[in-house]
C-alpha cells in the first residue's frame, strides 16, 4: 500500500520549501520539491538604474548575497564592455571566496551535522528522527564542533567585510572589482583570519565528514539522481594564474564537453508561471506569476541544459576538475563541501599573494541607452546567471537562474523530474513517521529557496510531517 509523506519546511535553511513523496513498499516511488515563496525580483528591478542591480540583487539572499553582486556586477561589464583589470578581479574573487568558506562551514555543521550526530548543546534543536550511529565519543567531539563553527563561520564574514564593508550585503564588488582599494593592513588581517579558518577545515571539519561518512555508509549508494553535472567555471581564466579550479563544463553519462550558454533553457510547465511559451531562453522571457496554473506545484522553475537537469555545487565542480572521482551520492556531496572548503582556503591564499595594496581599479562608467549582457558565475551552490537589458539607460529586462533552480527544479514536458526529485526514487524509508532519509539526501544539495528572517517560538510547531 502506498503512502504520501509531506514535510514542510524540509530545509533548516529558510523556512519555504515543501517536500511531496509517495512511498510504496517503503521505498520513495515519486517525488516533487515545492518552493513555496514568489519573490519577484526581476520584476522589481525594471524601470531602475542598471547600477542598482548589483545591491538590488543581493537581497535576495543573506546567505549568499555577495554571490549575487558578482552575477550582476559581471552582466553589467559586459552589457558596458568593461574588462576589469587583474588586481580588480583578484580583489572581488577574495570577497567571493569568503562567501564560499562561510556559507559551506555553517551548511555542513548546522545544517548537514544534526542529520547525522545528536545535538545535546542546543536547546533549540530538536531531531526528528532516532537514526544516531556514532560512537559517543566522536558524537562529542562533532558536537563541539558543532558549536565551534560558529565563531569560524563568522570569521569568515569578517574576512569579506575587511573589502566588502560589511556581510552580508556587501558594498564593495562592484563593476570593474571592487570599490575600495587593498592595503597592506588590510592584506595581513584577512591572512591572519585565513589561517584561522584554514586550520578549522583541515584539522576538524575534514575528519568530522569522514567520521560522518564511516558510520553511514548506506548514502554513499543513496540520492545519486541522473549523473549530469555543470559549471560556469569557478576561479578560471586569470591572464596571470590561469585556472586555480575549473573551467566552464558539462558532464552526462555518454560525454564530457566545453559549457555552451546557448542550449541553456527555462521550462515552467509545472511551475505557477504563465508565458507565451512554455519553453524559452533566459534573455527571451520573464514569465508572469500564475498560483492557479492547474498543473503547477512549485515557484520554482526548470532550468534545463539541452532540454537536460543538471546538478550544480560543490561535488559537480570537483568532478568536473578531476579532483573527485569516488561518485555521486547524498554522501559524497556532503565530502565535496568540505573538500572544497580547503580548496578555496588554497585559492584564497593565492589572491593574497598576488594583491598589490593602494591600486584603485575604480572609475566612472558611462550608461548607453541600450544594452545588454549576461553574468555567469559558480558560487556555493552552484551555477548563478543573471540577463539584463538597458534601454533608454534604465533596466527593461532582469532574468536570474538560481542554483537552486537547476537543483530543485519541477519536473518538464519531457517527463524529466528536476535533479533532487530524481535524487530521492529507490531510496529506501525505513521510518515512515521519521523519514530521516529524505532530508538527509534533499540538504545534501545546500537547499536555498530564499533567505528571510526567522524567529524561533518555544512550544510552537516549526515542521510539519504528514503521512497519508
Amino acid at each position: 500500500m502506498s503512502k504520501r509523506i509531506v514535510i514542510n519546511p524540509l530545509t533548516r535553511i529558510s523556512g519555504f520549501m515543501e517536500i511531496d513523496v509517495i512511498v510504496d513498499q517503503h521505498k520513495v516511488v515519486d517525488a516533487k520539491t515545492k518552493g513555496n515563496l514568489f519573490r519577484g525580483f526581476e520584476q522589481m528591478l525594471v524601470g531602475r538604474s542598471p547600477f542598482d542591480a548589483v545591491y538590488f540583487t543581493q537581497r535576495i539572499c543573506g546567505i549568499c548575497s555577495a554571490a549575487h553582486s558578482m552575477a550582476s556586477s559581471l552582466a553589467l561589464e559586459d552589457a558596458l564592455n568593461i574588462e576589469p583589470m587583474e588586481q580588480g578581479r583578484y580583489l572581488r574573487d577574495i570577497i567571493h571566496c569568503c562567501e564560499f568558506l562561510q556559507n559551506h562551514i555553517r551548511h555542513f555543521y548546522q545544517y548537514t551535522v544534526p542529520d547525522f550526530v545528536k545535538i545535546n548543546q542546543n536547546p533549540l534543536f530538536q531531531s526528528d528522527h532516532d537514526d544516531f550511529r556514532l560512537p559517543k565519543k566522536i558524537n562529542e567531539r562533532i558536537s563541539q564542533h558543532y558549536l565551534d563553527s560558529l565563531t569560524i563561520s563568522r570569521l569568515a564574514h569578517q574576512m569579506l567585510a575587511v573589502l566588502g564593508g560589511k556581510a552580508p550585503h556587501n558594498h564593495g564588488v562592484f563593476i570593474g572589482g571592487i570599490t575600495t582599494q587593498a592595503t597592506a593592513e588590510k592584506i595581513v588581517h584577512l591572512d591572519s583570519i585565513l589561517q584561522q579558518v584554514s586550520v578549522f577545515i583541515e584539522e576538524k571539519m575534514l575528519p568530522d565528514v569522514y567520521d560522518i561518512a564511516r558510520y553511514y555508509p548506506d548514502y554513499f549508494r543513496l540520492g545519486g539522481g541522473y549523473g549530469n553535472l555543470l559549471t560556469y567555471g569557478s576561479f578560471n581564466n586569470y591572464k596571470e594564474l590561469g585556472t586555480l579550479y575549473v573551467d566552464p563544463l558539462v558532464s552526462t553519462a555518454t560525454s564530457t564537453e566545453t559549457f555552451d550558454e546557448k542550449k541553456i533553457l527555462e521550462k515552467i510547465d509545472y511551475s505557477w508561471y504563465k508565458s507565451n511559451e512554455n519553453t524559452y531562453r533566459p534573455d527571451e522571457a520573464v514569465p508572469e506569476p500564475d498560483q492557479n496554473k492547474e498543473k503547477g506545484y512549485s515557484w520554482v522553475k526548470a532550468a534545463r541544459y539541452d532540454h537536460l537537469p543538471m546538478e550544480v555545487g560543490p561535488l559537480a565542480r570537483l568532478i568536473l576538475s578531476g579532483k573527485y572521482d569516488n561518485g555521486i551520492s547524498a554522501m559524497d556531496r556532503t565530502i565535496a563541501r568540505a573538500l572544497e572548503a580547503k580548496k578555496i582556503t588554497e585559492i584564497m591564499k593565492t589572491f593574497l599573494q598576488q594583491v598589490i595594496p593602494g591600486i584603485d581599479v575604480q572609475k566612472k562608467y558611462e550608461l548607453p541607452e541600450t544594452a545588454a549582457g549576461r553574468g555567469l558565475v559558480d558560487t556555493t551552490r552552484g551555477a548563478l546567471g543573471h540577463w539584463l537589458k538597458i534601454k533608454d539607460k534604465k533596466l527593461s529586462f532582469y532574468q536570474i537562474i538560481t542554483p537552486s533552480t537547476w537543483d530543485f527544479s519541477t519536473r518538464d514536458d519531457n517527463g524529466y523530474r528536476g535533479v533532487a526529485e530524481e535524487a530521492l526514487i529507490g531510496t529506501p524509508i525505513q521510518n515512515l513517521d521519521k523519514p530521516a532519509e529524505i532530508g538527509r539526501i534533499l540538504r545534501s544539495f545546500d537547499p536555498c529557496m530564499s533567505c528571510a528572517t526567522h524567529v524561533y517560538s518555544p512550544g510552537k510547531q516549526v515542521k510539519t510531517i504528514k503521512v497519508f
